[in-house]
């Protein structure tokens, strides 16, 4: 099989450099799915020695315990890398759009992504313009800019009421800036919330079905790595809107990049 974006050796930090540490507590929710086997803090690099000896099941077995237990982006761009390595595509380009998730300037997982969907032919995410807008800052930037903006201006409103003090221009003009900056947070907001719901097929020839049972019709024959948006759940299958048609699949055989 032919190496990601030419670049086979995982990263052996679990965050960029230069990257805010407190990126990482957004995804703490993210990956909420329970991860087994290589828990604890040497999960990290038993992935990278296991990845080193062309052992890629178990690397990305022990990538996907340390993402779980701190879910970095160089974690996930590592577990992407051993994923494409073990022939499991579709969690491979999962793995990578995490990472870019936690940290959007990740120029690696983004080149792995592109190469991954130009060998396997696969189309990226159609997304709003909110939801584009959403991808120019990590997550928790965006919340962080929101409330920030929002309680500042608030605060330049209240605070010479309340302490008495002769209004300014100056006062006027910051709590009008703190406004004007959370107003333009807001649709990159929204396009968190919506872009939360997509999600990306897992298995090789995932059966799209028009109802949720094991004997319903198949509408279509998914490849591993086909986008798609979570609609709803019912049972064990889920409702999603893929560029095949809208159906449901087996809730085992896809996952959102930020699931419940």
């Amino acid at each position: 099989m032919k190496p990601v974006a030419a670049n086979l050796k995982p990263t052996t930090t679990r965050t960029g450099p230069g990257r805010s540490a407190t990126r990482v507590a957004l995804l703490l929710l993210l990956l909420a799915a329970p991860q087994s086997g290589h828990a604890g803090p040497d999960a990290f690099q038993q992935g990278t020695n296991a990845y080193a000896l062309g052992d890629y099941a178990t690397a990305a077995t022990a990538f996907a315990a340390a993402a779980g237990q701190i879910p970095a982006a160089g974690t996930l761009q590592n577990l992407g890398l051993a994923e494409w390595q073990s022939g499991r595509r579709g969690r491979a380009i999962l793995a990578w759009e995490r990472s870019l998730w936690v940290d959007p300037f990740n120029d690696a997982a983004r080149a792995n992504l592109r190469f991954a969907r130009k060998t396997a032919q696969l189309e990226a995410p159609e997304l709003t313009w909110y939801e584009a807008a959403s991808e120019w800052l990590p997550v928790n930037v965006w919340s962080a800019l929101a409330a920030g903006s929002f309680w500042f201006a608030v605060a330049m409103v209240m605070l010479p009421r309340i302490f008495r003090w002769r209004r300014t221009g100056w006062h006027q003009a910051l709590a009008a800036g703190g406004f004007a900056i959370f107003l333009l947070c807001l649709p990159a907001l929204a396009g968190i919330h919506t872009r939360a719901r997509i999600g990306f097929v897992l298995e090789k020839d995932t059966p799209l079905r028009l109802t949720p049972t094991a004997d319903a019709q198949q509408l279509s024959s998914l490849p591993p790595g086909v986008p798609a948006r979570w609609e709803r759940t019912h049972g064990q299958y889920a409702l999603i809107q893929t560029p095949y048609g809208r159906g449901w699949v087996e809730r085992r055989q896809f996952s959102r990049i930020c699931p419940d």
